[in-house]
């Protein structure tokens, strides 16, 4: 359903060009327009027959302006390459929001500065500068107050009026290495919390696809190396801890995610997904 005449007053409509097929959305991803602050500038060229065929369902400006310009059963071209929870393709069960916003910039002076030349004083835009793991180093442009507003009232719309929507995640988190937006400034962990509530429904997902394991334990085989712990059964930027070659955890849950099997693992006092390949074979049993 197109869900224009849900949102607020000041939402426009701006059909998009390309645009595919019928989808059900069951995640949101947030985006970063890496482009000029003008009002419209983003949503027109998103909307319009462009050279990266990009398209997307939502645009909110700084000043927490909304426009749409896919339905949100239909595919936009705004995730690419890309998977959450080892599903690939995003986009054919996505909606996309595009939050306005310069993206990532280099320090020159008291200056930030765009790809695109465009300068930006620290001290009048509030800029931070800050290196992560997931976006590298760059200065940063916080998200005005309200377009935070707008986001938040957005989303309370849709997880209201479409069901089968299940979580909220970033460009980043689904397409990792390749794609650094949201900035680091996005408090994402508090928006998830707004919408969502204290339940993460990931953690519901892999509990629900998976079976309870109490009675083993397994030994880590890496032949040397450490093996990532995940928040998820999934190879997205998710990693909590490394477990060193050979140490013995106890095995909580074992399930089948995108082909592969994995186990829920208790090490270190946190509860973490591996690879079960990377497990040896049963060692200790207490059956």
């Amino acid at each position: 359903m197109n869900i224009q005449n849900h949102l607020l007053t000041n939402a426009a409509f701006l059909p998009a060009y390309f645009t595919g097929g019928e989808i059900t959305p069951e995640i949101v991803i947030l985006h970063d327009t890496a482009g000029r602050l003008d009002k419209g500038n983003s949503a027109t060229y998103l909307a319009s027959e462009n050279v990266a065929r990009a398209s997307v369902h939502f645009v909110i400006e700084v000043d927490g302006t909304i426009t749409q310009s896919v339905a949100t059963n239909r595919k936009a071209n705004h995730a690419g390459k890309s998977s959450f929870q080892g599903r690939e393709w995003c986009n054919g069960f996505s909606i996309g929001i595009e939050l306005v916003n310069p993206g990532r910039m280099t320090k020159a002076g008291k200056y930030g500065v765009t790809w695109f030349g465009k300068k930006f004083d620290f001290s009048l835009f509030n800029l931070v500068e800050m290196t992560t793991d997931a976006h590298g180093d760059g200065v940063w442009m916080p998200y005005a107050q309200a377009q935070m507003d707008a986001l938040i009232s957005l989303l309370e719309v849709l997880f209201r009026d479409i069901k089968t929507l299940k979580d909220i995640t970033t460009h980043w988190y689904v397409s990792p290495g390749r794609k650094i937006d949201t900035n680091p400034l996005f408090p994402l962990e508090d928006v998830r919390a707004r919408i969502l509530g204290p339940i993460d429904p990931a953690d519901t997902v892999a509990d629900e696809a998976s079976q309870p394991n109490t009675n083993d334990m397994v030994e880590i085989d890496t032949r040397g190396g450490a093996l990532n712990m995940r928040r998820w059964p999934s190879f997205e930027n998710n990693i909590l801890t490394a477990i060193p070659d050979g140490t013995v955890v106890p095995v909580l849950r074992t399930g089948a995610f995108a082909g592969r099997d994995w186990h829920c693992v208790f090490y270190d006092g946190t509860e973490g997904w591996i690879v079960a390949s990377y497990a040896a074979p049963t060692i200790i049993s207490t059956h």
